[in-house]
């Protein structure tokens, strides 16, 4: 059987790569085992970054509907796959540069930074085929204010990416996706390994928080940051005006 999500490690970077075009990348049960298998990978090799992308001229067109008509439904591995993008300890990139459709738009909202081609456009469809965006709202709603997705989600309309990123859908729109996730992976690179997944925490629990337990939280976190060795060597390099190899801290 074909490999639909193949796998690359390069400078600290685990790449994963959709492609399983003659269904433009559907999220079929063999899909969503190799996705697993790809972010195993990262996790074991302490990988800096993960960066989601594919080949063909479609990102992901949600469900594969002829396993979800042949078989009772199981969402759990494609939810599974949605936490593990979310909670994992580095920063995740979707990469696209094609359509994205229904639940291709919540495995590309799953990830920390979403970089899309100018020209590609998004459908949540699913009400147009009986079903309800429901799994991958929580992705989503907690990048999209609900008054600012409710049409999309209720008429299944095509939006541009000039809407995805007004909305806070995607962070990134571009004439040259791989050239804007390469400034992305240099920026997290020159960041302190610690440093960065402490910050992918803190974007996720600070706002879940009430106030004072967020400034007793981050200022303990404050605090144990600042008397690291990241912190030590970050300070010193500044002072010296050079840039910090952090090559010999833990990923």
């Amino acid at each position: 059987m074909a490999e639909l999500v193949h796998q690359e490690t390069s400078d600290g970077v685990v790449t994963l790569t959709l492609d399983s075009q003659h269904n433009r990348n559907a999220l079929s049960r063999q899909l969503l085992t190799e996705l697993h298998s790809g972010i195993d990978i990262a996790e074991e090799s302490d990988a800096r970054a993960i960066v989601l992308r594919h080949e063909g001229p479609a990102f992901c067109a949600g469900a594969d509907l002829k396993e979800r008509s042949d078989e009772p439904a199981d969402s759990g591995p494609f939810v599974s796959v949605l936490e593990r993008l979310m909670d994992t300890a580095r920063p995740t990139i979707a990469a696209v540069d094609g359509a994205v459709r229904a639940g291709g738009i919540g495995l590309m909202a799953s990830c920390d930074l979403v970089v899309v081609a100018t020209g590609t456009t998004f459908a949540l469809t699913e009400v147009r085929i009986g079903v309800a965006a429901a799994i991958i709202s929580v992705p989503i709603l907690r990048r999209v204010p609900p008054g600012k997705i409710a049409s999309a989600m209720l008429t299944g309309e095509t939006f541009d990416a000039a809407e995805a990123r007004s909305i806070g859908l995607v962070t990134h729109v571009t004439d040259d996706v791989a050239s804007q996730v390469g400034e992305l992976l240099d920026g997290i690179r020159a960041g302190a390994p610690r440093a960065v997944r402490e910050t992918k925490a803190l974007l996720r629990t600070v706002p879940t928080l009430d106030r004072d337990a967020a400034f007793r939280r981050m200022g303990t976190l404050s605090d144990e940051l600042f008397g690291g060795r990241e912190a030590a060597a970050g300070m010193a390099a500044f002072r010296e005006k050079r840039r910090v190899d952090w090559s010999s801290f833990d990923a």
